[in-house]
């Protein structure tokens, strides 16, 4: 126990010590490294618009040991984690206003730490002000973004003279004569808001992005995190998520967070994710590669979601879905979550939210209490850069927070630089999984070179990696389809083996008895020397994939160095290990489990029996009771409108699951239906999804025009684009099916045929020409189960044409079956 009236307790761990110095008008703490001094803290924060950190005195003091085992699934080592800290709790009041307040300075061998705690406050008041402040004249260099709330302007290095006043985002690096200091923050949640960095006078702040803000008793910021030490202290440190609260109980070991590789069909071709085909074809290439997840974004349509699922969990492939914060904004919106889950969907990539303030983080708090309820993966875009939430939600394997790969398909005018790249694994790595979507061989007018891109694929870490371009272009480069299949899909250990963040980075990351090397370069060409002995082998074997002319170049040695030659803005990969280098095999094909019917009809109890060969998900407000010998009584809820389904996912206990699905459907009801308003069972669409209601437009969701054809307006209907099938259940109910058929007046100068099929039976059909007046079809339907509706090219090489299947109708009579 510290001395209770000591004004100048300190604190150590290991080679990492801090003393506070309490004076009459400010608190100061001297940070050190093997002594030495390497930084002088002002401390103090203001509530109330009074700053405490001036006229304040020490009551007591207490140094305290902060043991605690932590698990780690993903980030730079995976595995149990021991955090051996040391805490110096300062309690000390306000002479002119008697609050009482604290000082927790937490230290690793790695760093320090401050936050500041109100444990007596009665009710809530406001936080005015952060009065910490960084001492930054020993430093010379500093690596900095101009502050965004969502982190993605370039990163820069500057001589610190050169430094404008201003705000920047953290995490913040700078250089001194002995050695560097790496700013940001941990520990944070929904009471809180976040802070950037302000800099002005050669000192550094903390900006909170709402002042004033409401804070009650307890802890009242999140922690200010100073890693120190070399650089590769910097790079490997784990502080910040040590920091972080201990994950649930409920969550620890959660085995269905998964790390890996993922296929992402988005940068390469927009609106992809709108297409089932291409979403297979995506997943058969990640399949062959080993990796282990999908990503679609936006466009995905809930129709042939399950289907995707399904087909994906066939080859060892589980399913990510993109979706907009806002779509999750509230306890009804968030009930999606639910949904997607019953279908078998693995996680969620939400984007955009784009702000550092308490609302925000409550509504992260929100999402990332659901998702771990769930057992849903999330990938943070449009985000906050990581504070320490791999530790408390373990479910977290991504946030963007970078200025990334996408940034080629907005902008022209070269938006990554090789010095931009470089600095990254220095600065926003170092606190946590980086959603750069790296290897983007395919990017206009880039600057780095294939071995550069490449290597991006080891020296970024993310929880779950998504490559951006193509699969299609990897296989056309074979060396790096070769590399990104035997790429690990987690790492147990990283180490810098050289670098600077004005140069290059060279890092090296463990998977079991392999080490992967990955290398980036800023600047001219050179030839790099590689030494290993960090990595403890005993006979290293390698392969190496670097730049040569016109591509990618091989080469096999054992050796304890090596040395690389560099194109310019270039890099290189590596595998190296004792053993043996290529293990790499494409994931089999498994049996899909067992579900009859695959299609099933609700009775007047809104009730269905079927078959299953494994255990059984619904959807919210369903349910699902075994009843023995694989049967299962599915109950929907009863207020489902006539013609609604559901979607029941039966999956296998296998890791990850092998999924299959049935739907229910709740039988039409006599009267006159419009098709546009009814589920569909599946559908194949040129450019994006089905629209209902509107022309097709695009390959965007909900992007069409209201509907017209030769001039007349249509007010409801389903629009597509040739070609065309969209399959719809009527279950053998309906009578008749009406429709005004025409080529929306969106694509001129085109023609296509419109055929109508009832259970694979040609039913009706019509050749259609832009510009002629809408046909109307009236067919008899009775005893059709399933109803098509097709478009097809008249001819070879017919463009596209939008139809209109506007003022669809289903007619429904009591006698009908």
């Amino acid at each position: 126990m510290g001395n209770q009236v000591d004004r100048r307790p300190r604190i150590r761990n290991g080679a990492v010590g801090a003393a506070l110095s309490v004076g009459e008008s400010s608190i100061d703490l001297t940070i050190t490294r093997r002594d030495q001094p390497l930084v002088v803290v002002a401390l103090g924060i203001g509530v109330d618009g009074v700053d405490l950190g001036a006229g304040s005195t020490v009551v007591r003091s207490a140094e305290f040991p902060v043991v605690e085992e932590w698990f780690a699934p993903s980030g730079k080592a995976r595995g149990e984690h021991l955090v051996d800290h040391r805490e110096l709790r300062v309690e000390l009041q306000h002479t002119a206003t008697g609050r009482a307040w604290v000082i927790r300075i937490r230290i690793g061998p790695d760093g320090v730490a401050v936050r500041y705690a109100m444990p007596e406050l009665p009710g809530t008041t406001t936080l005015t002000a952060d009065h910490t402040r960084l001492d930054l004249s020993q430093f010379d260099r500093a690596w900095v973004l101009d502050h965004q709330t969502w982190y993605e302007t370039p990163r820069v290095g500057v001589d610190l003279a050169d430094l404008e006043p201003g705000a920047y985002g953290f995490p913040f690096l700078a250089r001194s004569d002995d050695g560097y200091l790496l700013v940001s923050e941990s520990g944070i949640d929904g009471r809180y808001a976040g802070a950037h960095a302000a800099v002005a006078d050669q000192r550094l702040g903390f900006g909170i992005a709402d002042v004033p803000v409401e804070i009650a008793r307890g802890d009242v910021t999140p922690w200010r995190v100073f890693v120190i030490g070399s650089l590769a202290d910097v790079v490997e440190s784990l502080l910040v998520d040590e920091l972080a609260a201990p994950v649930r109980p409920e969550l620890a070991g959660a085995r269905w967070v998964r790390p890996g590789r993922a296929a992402w069909s988005w940068w390469s071709d927009f609106y992809s994710g709108a297409q089932l085909a291409e979403q297979k074809r995506f997943v058969d290439a990640a399949a062959e590669l080993s990796w282990e997840h999908l990503l679609i974004d936006c466009g995905w349509e809930e129709t042939w979601v399950p289907e995707i699922v399904a087909y994906a969990s066939r080859r060892g492939i589980q399913v990510h879905l993109w979706t907009v914060w806002h779509d999750l904004d509230g306890p009804e919106k968030l009930g999606k979550l639910a949904l997607w889950r019953s279908w078998g969907v693995a996680g969620i990539k939400v984007d955009f939210m784009e702000s550092e303030s308490k609302d925000r983080y409550r509504w992260y708090d929100t999402v990332l209490q659901e998702t771990a309820r769930l057992g849903l993966m999330v990938n943070f875009h449009g985000s906050v850069i990581p504070r320490g939430w791999a530790r408390t939600w373990p479910q977290v394997v991504g946030y963007e927070a970078v200025r990334g790969s996408e940034y080629y398909v907005f902008y022209n005018d070269t938006p990554l630089t090789a010095e931009h790249n470089v600095i990254q694994p220095f600065t926003r790595n170092v606190v946590g999984a980086m959603d750069y979507t790296p290897v983007a061989f395919s990017a206009p007018d880039r600057v780095t070179s294939d071995g550069h891109e490449l290597a991006l694929s080891v020296v970024f870490e993310c929880g779950i990696t998504h490559f951006a371009d193509d699969v299609a272009a990897y296989a056309e480069r074979p060396l790096a389809a070769r590399f990104l299949a035997e790429l690990a899909p987690v790492w147990e250990e990283t180490i810098l083996l050289s670098g600077t963040p004005d140069t290059e980075a060279v890092l090296a990351r463990r998977s079991g008895d392999r080490w992967f090397i990955g290398c980036i370069a800023a600047g001219d060409q050179r030839v790099l020397t590689v030494d290993l002995s960090r990595l403890g082998l005993t006979d290293p074997q390698a392969w190496i994939v670097a730049d040569a002319v016109g591509g990618l170049a091989e080469r096999a040695l054992a050796a304890r160095t090596f040395d690389v030659e560099l194109a310019a803005n270039g890099g290189f990969v590596a595998i190296v290990s004792d053993g043996e280098l290529f293990r790499s095999r494409p994931n089999p094909t498994a049996a899909a489990p067992t579900v009859e019917p695959a299609l099933v009809e609700l009775d007047e109890q809104h009730t269905a029996v079927i078959t299953a060969g494994a255990r059984v998900r619904v959807a919210p407000g369903w349910s699902a009771t075994a009843l023995g010998d694989g049967r299962w009584r599915v109950q929907a809820p009863s207020d489902l409108p006539p013609g609604a389904q559901g979607v029941i996912t039966v999956e296998s206990a296998a890791m990850p699951p092998v999924v299959a699905h049935a739907r229910a459907v709740v039988p039409l009801a006599t009267g006159v239906h419009r098709v546009s308003a009814l589920p569909m069972l599946a559908f194949d669409n040129e450019s994006g999804p089905v629209e209902r209601d509107q022309s097709n437009g695009g390959g965007n969701p909900a992007d069409g025009a209201p509907m017209r054809v030769a001039g007349t307006p249509f007010a409801d209907g389903l629009g597509v684009s040739t070609p065309s099938a969209v399959q719809l259940y009527f279950g053998g109910h309906a009578g008749r099916f009406t429709t005004a058929v025409g080529i929306d007046d969106e694509t001129p100068q085109t023609r296509t045929r419109a055929v109508v099929s009832g259970d694979g039976r040609e039913l009706g059909s019509v050749v259609l020409e832009a510009g002629e007046p809408a046909v109307e079809l009236d067919l008899d339907v009775s005893g059709v189960r399933v109803l098509t509706l097709s478009t097809r090219q008249v001819a070879a090489g017919d463009p596209p044409a939008h139809v209109d299947w506007a003022s669809a109708r289903l007619i429904v009579t009591k006698g009908s079956k």
